[in-house]
This record gives structure tokens, C-alpha cells and sequence, in this order.
């Protein structure tokens, strides 16, 4: 076995003994490397109580490096592959989580936030190039109509501009973002917290199959690992550090989608929210999201996560508008002046000018312009408004008509 491949299967054994994201795992392959760790801790050599009975527990069900070798004919097997960090396509943003705290936490699964090991991967992207222009899109899994429909817009509106929307794979807001960006034909990456073999939920075996065709799927369990709890939290620091930002879409008050732009926010990313009905038990976690993080983004569609995750000054979103009207060009005399006309008849220049305050020499300059814009018509009696033009469709009948 060559010294690579003998660190490749380090990094697996040591994903197998200690859950993606033990930070003393991570700090000991800084200072010994993957092959020098897994010995130290075969050995019995661990510098944290916890991590050692882990390690035992681990070790008395299976040999590590077999139980590795065995991981990597699998995936062979499943079409997959194995990254790590010295591979060209390793995504370089995930070394963020280095640095990763969150603040007053009680859970080992809050503060075991590392970089991860390797990834196993499944698909024909390289992982690094699709997760550098990277948007995740997460939610609530018994999503409403509405969540749904605007997962699947967002989803859609960022890969159709080239932006890879990722997410987890899980029911309601993960697929409906999903299936938008396949309905786009863009690239989408589902980040699972299992085996790549053995997806969750089995309900989107076929959603899994059609990322794995044309994006990716990408997991730090190898093939066979299950889809326990705990899993799904320590997944949630990669969608959020491996994006540039993650947009929050539908959440109720427990959600763990919350918990991703939580993780997201404290890593320097940008987390975005899109309100929903405050009558849906669906919003409370994004609402109350919104109120505690006040870096949090209030956004309501694509243009907003642009200007957010885009380049500076050249992703702006434009500003919201009504319909624009005729008199929006006009101004005070202008308007003063069409407000003052009666709906009805007609009235002098010297009593309308009065009554909108301007003066005769303006009114009747005003007027003109009035007259150009086919805004108020010229009477024997003055000045009236305009009768309002006729729809195109009914002059026409109504000429089609008088040509009979």
C-alpha cells in the first residue's frame, strides 16, 4: 500500500471511530497526520476521556483499517468516491469550521463543529468547483404550499443563473428547492447525513438518483452508515460553511433548519430568512430567527440572495415599485392642477388655477403640457379631464364592425 492510499484509509478509520467533526480528532491530524492519529488512538493514546471510550467502543465491534478497506470497495461498488483535503477538488471554504463556536452551548454536537475528514461523493462534479458558487436553501420538512412553491422558485431563479443550490435531501423546502434547480437543468448538491448507499428518506430515492445523474451527492459516513439523529446536526455546519450563504425557508419553533443558519451566521456566512404568514406555526422558528440574529437577512426572492451572496455592486436587487402611471412624471403644478379639475364638466382657467394655488401664467403653461399628454382636453368653458381611452381590443372590434 502506497503512503497516499494509506492515508486515505487513515481518514476513513478515524471518520469510523469519532463522529465527522471531533475537534480533537482534527487537531491531531494537524500536528501528527491521519496515519499517526489513527495509531495514537488504536493504541489507546487519546488526550480526552471521552474520545478514548469512543474509540474502545468503536474498536470492540470491528478492526478500523478493515472496516476502511471494506467502506472503499463499497463505494467502488456504488459508483462513488472519496475526497480529502489533498485532493485538487476539496472544497477549501470548509476549513472555516476551524474556527466555528457557537456561543453557550450544552450539546457535544454543537461544539464537535471541525472541518470534516474526507467526503464520500457521488457524482461526475468536481465537489470543490460546485460548492464555490454554492446557495443552500434550507426548511422545514412538513412544509406548506407556500414554503414549497418558494423553495422551488428560489431553487430555479439561482441555478438558472449558475448558482448551485444545496441542501439536504429531506422532505418539503430540501426537495422542492432541489427539483428546482433540476427543473433548470442547473447543478444542485444534496448533502446527506448517511450513507450514500442507503439515502434518507427512502421516499427521495428517486430525487437522490437524478442529483447523482447531472449534481452530487455527498456524505462524511461511508456506505452503510445510518441515518441516526445526531447525524442530520453535525451535516447542517457543511451546508452552512460550505455555501456562501444559506437562506432559511419555513421553520417551526424546534426546527433544526434554524440550526444550519445559526451555524451559518457564526461562521461568517450569510443567512438569509424569507418570512411567511405570521399565522403559520411554519414561520415561528424563521420569525423568531429574524428577531435574535440581527445579521440576519430578510429576503423575499433570488434578487434579494444575489445582492447578499453576489459581487459587490453588481448583484443589486431592484427596488420594489408599484405599477407605474402616467402622472408619476408630472410635477406639483403639473399634478396640482389635474388633481383640481372636477371629475365631471369642465371649469375656467382663472377659477381652476385658483383653486390648485398656481398662478395664472403657470396654469395656462401647464395646461399645454396637460393638453400634449392627452391628460385634459380644451373646451369652449375651460379645461376638463380626458375621457379614459378605449381598451385596443374594443376599438378594434368596434372597427371590424363598421367595416361590415
Amino acid at each position: 500500500m502506497s503512503a497516499e492510499e494509506e492515508r486515505r484509509l487513515a481518514r476513513v478509520a478515524l471518520t469510523w471511530l469519532a463522529e465527522p467533526g471531533t475537534r480533537a480528532v482534527h487537531h491531531l491530524v494537524e500536528r501528527h497526520g491521519p496515519v499517526a492519529t489513527l495509531d495514537l488512538l488504536l493504541d489507546g493514546g487519546s488526550p480526552d476521556g471521552w474520545l478514548h471510550t469512543t474509540v474502545a467502543a468503536r474498536s470492540a465491534a470491528g478492526d478500523a483499517r478493515a472496516v476502511a478497506a471494506e467502506a472503499l470497495e463499497r463505494a467502488e461498488r456504488l459508483g462513488a468516491r472519496l475526497v480529502t483535503p489533498e485532493d485538487e477538488e476539496w472544497p477549501a471554504q470548509v476549513a472555516g469550521l476551524a474556527t466555528l463556536r457557537l456561543p453557550d452551548v450544552s450539546r457535544r454536537v454543537d461544539a464537535e463543529t471541525a472541518p470534516p475528514l474526507c467526503f464520500w461523493v457521488r457524482g461526475s462534479w468536481p465537489l470543490g468547483e460546485a460548492l464555490d458558487r454554492s446557495v443552500a436553501v434550507v426548511g422545514a420538512r412538513a412544509a406548506t404550499g407556500y414554503g414549497q412553491h418558494v423553495a422551488t422558485e428560489l431553487g430555479y431563479g439561482l441555478a438558472e443563473r449558475d448558482w448551485t443550490v444545496v441542501s439536504g435531501g429531506a422532505f418539503g423546502i430540501d426537495a422542492a428547492a432541489h427539483r428546482g434547480a433540476l427543473t433548470a437543468g442547473g447543478l444542485t448538491v444534496a448533502v446527506l447525513a448517511c450513507g450514500l448507499d442507503r439515502p434518507y428518506p427512502m421516499g427521495n430515492a428517486a430525487l437522490f438518483d437524478r442529483i447523482a445523474e447531472t449534481g452530487l451527492l455527498v456524505s462524511e459516513w461511508p456506505p452503510g452508515a445510518e441515518p441516526l439523529r445526531p447525524r442530520f446536526l453535525i451535516r447542517n455546519r457543511v451546508i452552512a460553511v460550505g455555501t456562501r450563504g444559506t437562506v432559511l425557508v419555513e421553520a417551526s419553533a424546534r426546527s433544526g433548519a434554524t440550526q444550519t443558519a445559526r451555524r451559518a451566521i457564526y461562521a461568517n456566512r450569510v443567512a438569509m430568512v424569507v418570512p411567511g404568514p405570521v399565522t403559520s406555526a411554519m414561520s415561528v422558528g424563521a420569525h423568531e430567527f429574524l428577531r435574535e440574529h440581527s445579521k440576519a437577512r430578510l429576503v423575499t426572492g433570488v434578487a434579494h440572495v444575489l445582492e447578499e451572496v453576489g459581487r459587490i455592486g453588481a448583484d443589486l436587487a431592484p427596488l420594489a415599485r408599484g405599477p407605474q402611471r402616467a402622472t408619476d412624471a408630472l410635477d406639483d403644478d403639473a399634478r396640482s392642477l389635474l388633481e383640481a379639475l372636477p371629475r365631471r364638466g369642465a371649469m375656467g382657467v382663472d377659477r381652476l388655477s385658483s383653486r390648485a394655488g398656481v398662478d395664472v401664467r403657470t396654469a395656462l403653461r401647464k395646461l399645454s403640457l396637460l393638453e400634449e399628454l392627452s391628460m385634459v382636453v380644451r373646451r369652449e368653458d375651460g379645461y376638463a379631464l380626458a375621457p379614459p381611452a378605449k381598451p385596443k381590443r374594443a376599438a378594434a372590434e368596434k372597427s371590424g364592425r363598421a367595416n361590415t
